[in-house]
């Protein structure tokens, strides 16, 4: 950061902290501010200093060198009461020791703008009530804590966060242990916080999520801060790859317009000794195809796409909808690809071209199909001598969106087709155009069946 940044006051200023346990570094230098109505994610690999750096602004961790400031209060200079009233916490950890009811874990956000015996004013029970109302956790009121869900208890925790009404707000991990739907809602619920006027910082482990909520990032380190700014000048595929030294597409979401992260298979070949292949097959792989075609969408597509082109294999993919994240992956590594505009149909210049493709192509994978009904008639195409790998990740009750005949047609492309995962689909591909190039060859006296020249059948 320029010292101009790190000069600057805002409700919540981190001043060039240092911070150690014994003889270990953990934070060092780290200066960030975060200003009234701005919410600002933490993020970076395991280890990087994150919940150090939220327990240090929190007031719970004293820095050896620098301060923390909110609303101008030194946070390490005042009482526990006082700190009390400028930060709330949402830890990750949200188990408690005894069996209070919702309401009583609620009102102990009030703690601090009370004396300690003093029972509840009228403005106390006002706050506790809107913030239950605001968490959506009114019907739990009287129910103990240690009876309802871990997502719920989630939502609780954060309601007596809203009830404390401090004007800054830390949470660490705040989705970690909610399923998708309250993950939104959560993040949705900090967002109204925000647009009211509060200054958050929360540590995010998903980066999809910290790019769609929040307004700036901050990549942590070896304890510092690497990058900060706007989602999509942090979450870039050369920061990923230096700070969580992984291999990654950074692409827009089609439909909320921000960054989404795919991980993509690391460059070097897949950890399973090519000699471990099933059956008798030789020891000695056969030689990497010139060219695939992947039909399929979505990470499985990705993935794929991404292990082929770093093997050096030409591909092409698709029929595959625009924006989707195997269509963009492919367009970043200049590969050929066939695009449709989202929820159109196949017309015929695309089956066409996707034929055409096939014909160049020694193997085709299928990758996460979905079988639909323009789907179906891609499969129809598939001459029943092609090489071919499937690689799945979803159920396929998940992906079906026909009828009988098509999947018909997908099982029995499947039964005679080689299994892998991403990560082992060079070798698959390889195998697979081997067993067919023996199949065809004149000189032997027994090809076989189709099932035992392409590899073992998919089980449904």
């Amino acid at each position: 950061m320029t010292d101009s940044e790190d000069a600057a006051s805002g409700p919540i200023a981190v001043e060039r902290v240092d911070l150690s346990f014994g003889d270990v570094s953990v934070l060092e230098n780290v200066s960030l501010t975060i200003e009234s109505g701005e919410f600002v994610g933490l993020v970076g690999p395991n280890g990087a200093g994150k919940t150090t750096l939220l327990r240090a602004i929190s007031g719970a961790l004293e820095p050896d060198t620098g301060r923390v400031t909110i609303d101008d209060v030194d946070i390490h200079d005042v009482s526990s009461r006082a700190s009390s009233r400028l930060v709330s916490v949402v830890p990750q950890d949200t188990s408690l020791s005894f069996s209070f009811s919702v309401r009583d874990v609620v009102e102990m956000g009030r703690y601090p703008h009370r004396s300690r015996f003093s029972p509840p004013t009228q403005a106390d029970r006002d706050a506790i009530d809107r913030a239950l109302e605001r968490t959506r956790t009114e019907a739990l009121a009287d129910r103990p804590i240690d009876e309802i869900s871990g997502g719920q208890r989630q939502r609780v925790v954060l309601a007596r966060a809203v009830a404390q009404e401090t004007p800054a707000l830390l949470l660490d991990e705040p989705t970690g242990s909610l399923d998708i739907n309250h993950q939104i809602e959560t993040l949705e619920l900090v967002r109204e916080l925000v647009e009211s006027g509060r200054a958050v910082c929360a540590a995010i482990h998903d980066l999809d999520l910290a790019a769609r909520y929040c307004d700036r990032l901050v990549m942590l380190a070896d304890g510092g801060v690497r990058r900060t700014g706007s989602p999509a000048d942090v979450l870039s595929a050369d920061t990923l790859s230096d700070v969580f030294d992984s291999n990654a597409a950074v692409t827009e979401n089609p439909v909320t317009g921000t960054e989404t992260v795919t991980a993509l298979p690391a460059t070097e070949s897949s950890a399973r000794d090519d000699g471990e292949a099933a059956g008798s097959e030789p020891s000695i792989p056969p030689e990497t195809p010139d060219r695939v075609h992947i039909l399929g969408s979505g990470s499985a597509a990705t993935g794929v796409l991404a292990r082929l082109h770093n093997a050096g294999v030409r591909t092409s993919l698709g029929p595959i909808p625009s924006g989707d994240i195997a269509a963009e992956t492919a367009r970043r590594l200049e590969r050929d690809r066939i695009e449709v505009p989202p929820f159109d149909s196949v017309s015929e210049s695309d089956i066409a071209a996707f034929e055409a493709a096939v014909t160049a192509s020694d193997a085709v994978v299928l990758a996460d199909v979905t079988v639909s009904s323009g789907n179906q008639l891609l499969l129809e195409k598939l001459p029943a001598g092609t090489p071919l790998v499937v690689v799945e990740t979803r159920p396929f009750e998940d992906r079906h969106f026909a009828g009988d005949e098509a999947r018909r047609l997908y099982d029995e492309c499947c039964s005679r087709a080689r299994e892998a995962d991403s990560a082992g689909v060079l070798e698959a591909v390889s195998w697979a155009v081997a067993k067919h190039d023996e199949s065809i060859d004149p000189e032997k006296e027994d090809t076989g069946s189709t099932n035992s020249t392409t590899g073992t059948a998919r089980t449904n």
